[in-house]
């Protein structure tokens, strides 16, 4: 919208870059082009102002397919207006010289050519569309007719209108259509998961399956060589009760050799000893044989003396006194008695 403001009468325009203004004084051209700034006499003046920047019209329609369903378009379309002149003479793009708004509504009617358009070839195309090919494939193919039907309508070069670009959002079905479209496809997914559920639940299994199987292997062959430690640790004590019984009688048979040895030995040196002693006394008996009884008696006195005790003082009494003389006074008659005995 442009800007105008007054001044004693007069009222100043300024328009933006984007806005082409024509303004008609007496019905003679006297300003145009793309923001312009000028003063004029509301009185006299007729201005339009025609945008000519690039414009986004969304638009949305229903249709039937082939199989009569009914579907949503949701599309949009970019346009601008390449000729203004020619635009400002085929719609009413006039403004108010107090406000500067629009007197009618120029761009509702673009906006309305553009959607009657649309929807005309876009509805060419889904009448012979199914339902399944419409929404897998259609937003291609209607975007397509679409831009060639702008591309061949006559009306939008006579109107000032060039479409830039053309856009189909999406392609939607009833609500209650896409609720039983989608159950399928729920129900597949829900399939897969399950299946894979079910899937993660046999790997599981398997699994635990395979560590029960290793762990009752390991069992197995645990008990195995607990068996064969048993066997071999009888083994080894029944080897060594054979080899400590061996031993003892190794020693035993030692130690009886030894003592019969010994015993051996200590019968040789007592016989030798006894033969000895026998020698001995043998000839010691020699030797006294033919010794004289009275020498034999002083000996054995001489032995006798020797083997008493030693007397360090005597005491005689007058009566053992008496007793000895009348022994030694009678000795020789007992003499003569026992040497001619």
């Amino acid at each position: 919208m442009a800007d105008i403001t007054a001044r004693l009468g007069w009222r100043h325009l300024r328009a933006a870059p984007t806005a082409h203004i024509r303004h008609h004084k007496r019905g003679r051209l006297a300003h145009e082009g793309p923001g312009l700034s000028f003063w004029f006499r509301a009185l006299t003046a007729a201005l339009s102002e025609v945008p000519v920047d690039d414009r986004e019209l969304a638009m949305s329609f229903h249709a039937r397919t082939s199989d009569f369903q009914d579907v949503g378009v949701q599309a949009t379309v970019t346009y601008r207006i390449h000729d203004p002149a020619t635009a400002a003479a085929r719609l009413d793009f006039s403004v108010d010289p107090d406000t500067g708004a629009w007197r009618g509504t120029p761009l509702e009617q673009i906006a309305n050519l553009l959607t009657e358009t649309a929807q005309q070839h876009a509805l060419d195309v889904l009448a012979r569309t199914s339902l399944a090919s419409a929404l897998a494939d259609g937003v291609a193919a209607v975007r397509d007719r679409i831009g060639a039907g702008f591309a061949d309508e006559p009306r939008l070069p006579a109107t000032g209108i060039e479409v830039v670009a053309v856009r189909v959002v999406a392609i939607r079905p009833e609500p209650e259509v896409e609720r039983a479209l989608r159950t399928p496809a729920r129900e597949q997914i829900q399939q897969e998961a399950d299946r894979a559920t079910y899937e993660r639940r046999a790997v599981a299994v398997e699994r635990e399956r395979a560590i029960a199987e290793n762990e009752l292997a390991s069992k197995i062959e645990l008990a195995r060589r607990e068996e064969q430690l048993v066997k071999q640790n009888g083994t080894n004590t029944r080897r060594r009760a054979e080899e400590s019984a061996a031993a003892d009688a190794v020693k035993a048979d030692a130690e009886a050799s030894r003592t019969v040895r010994l015993a051996r030995a200590e019968a040789e040196a007592a016989q030798q000893v006894g033969a000895a002693r026998a020698e001995a006394q043998a000839a010691w008996l020699r030797v006294h044989a033919d010794v004289d009884p009275a020498t034999l008696h002083a000996l054995a006195v001489t032995r006798l003396a020797e083997n008493l005790p030693r007397i360090e003082s005597l005491t005689l009494s007058p009566d053992v006194v008496t007793s000895a003389l009348v022994r030694l006074a009678g000795a020789p008659g007992a003499g003569g008695t026992a040497a001619g005995a």
